[in-house]
């Protein structure tokens, strides 16, 4: 069935009751756009496909830029317009209109591909630079309108699960397929109203990407959630994050957190043999830079209490392991 071969009807009536009763219809209404945007092309069939090409028109002038600041938000925390479900009057005019407008006619010109628009963005100079703040530029534009620096992000909740996975040398690489269910606190399925089974994936889908995890609205993921991974039950344009203790005991005590840093610990000592080569490795594997001085002397003062307090070696190193995942820096994007 076409949209073209559906007939709508309302009746009309002075009462506001009865206007409203689907069992009185009135004259017949067909499919369309609203009254205040262009109208479809002359002799279009009203149907999906008609849609689809009204959106993707070069006169349109919204679809393109829509999607642009959207991708821009995700790399910035902040699109170009700031109201990014509101390009009307009553939403905020773009900081860069100049700079939205080229990229929106750059995505168009090379066939609405966000590849070729993620490539563009990653590359550029502005994407690239430092998040460290200098207190002359800070005077001038304290909320960084002008992209003076890049802005400091927590990354999202599925990312930081990934983060973990990717450093501790457990992430699957396997893309596509049908949903994973890795493991969950115990009895979090029987907190919602109807009651549900979990069955735990077994082998390398237990460590799969975030996006692949199988979601019940009612009952998400504690360790997703506790990041403001949305719930579901509305359209989410723009993630909150916030920082609170919980997140910090999440990574230090979740038992998926917990494997996560047994995994790490398991991967220095393998592919280091020294003390301060794994230390080394650590930071790589989680920061991506080396340890300054101090931190790596706050690491082995760690190692040296762990091994006073009769630990075996692999539970030192987890203990290690589970700071490094815990750090600020590991769960931020500079």
């Amino acid at each position: 069935m076409t949209a073209s071969s559906i007939r709508f009807t309302t009746a009309t009536s002075n009462s506001t009751t009865s206007s409203r009763n689907f069992t009185r219809p009135s004259e017949e209404v067909s499919p369309g756009v609203l009254a205040v945007l262009p109208p479809l092309p002359a002799g279009a069939q009203a149907d999906r496909l008609a849609l689809a090409r009204w959106l993707i028109d070069p006169k349109n002038p919204l679809t393109a830029r829509v999607i642009v600041n959207r991708v821009w938000q995700q790399y910035f925390g902040r699109g170009l317009v700031s109201t990014e479900n509101d390009f009307g009057t009553m939403g905020r005019l773009p900081t860069h209109p100049e700079l939205l407008d080229w990229l929106a006619v750059d995505f168009m010109e090379h066939g609405w591909s966000l590849k070729h628009l993620h490539k563009l963005i990653v590359t550029s100079a502005t994407y690239q630079q430092s998040s460290v703040v200098r207190q002359s530029s800070s005077q001038i534009d304290p909320n960084n309108e002008l992209l003076w620096r890049q802005n400091r992000l927590r990354l999202d909740a599925e990312i930081v699960r990934d983060v973990c996975l990717a450093t501790s040398g457990l992430l699957s690489p396997k893309m596509g397929g049908a949903p994973v269910y890795p493991p969950i606190p115990e009895g979090v399925m029987s907190l919602g109203q109807v009651k549900r089974a979990w069955p735990l994936s077994k082998g390398s889908d237990r460590y799969r990407r975030g996006i692949y995890t199988f979601i019940f609205r009612a009952t998400p993921p504690p360790a997703l959630s506790v990041f403001d991974a949305p719930d579901g039950f509305s359209t989410c344009t723009r993630r909150i994050r916030s920082n609170t203790p919980l997140q910090a005991l999440t990574l230090l005590n979740d038992s998926a957190y917990v494997e996560f840093a047994q995994a790490l610990a398991a991967r220095l000592i393998k592919e280091a043999k020294s003390d301060e080569a794994r230390i080394t490795l650590a930071y790589q594997l989680c920061l991506s830079r080396p340890p300054f001085d101090n931190e790596r002397l706050a690491l082995s003062r760690l190692l040296t209490v762990e091994r006073q307090s009769k630990a075996t070696e692999p539970q030192a190193w987890q203990a290690v392991s589970r700071v490094m995942l815990n750090l600020d820096e590991t769960i931020t994007r500079e």
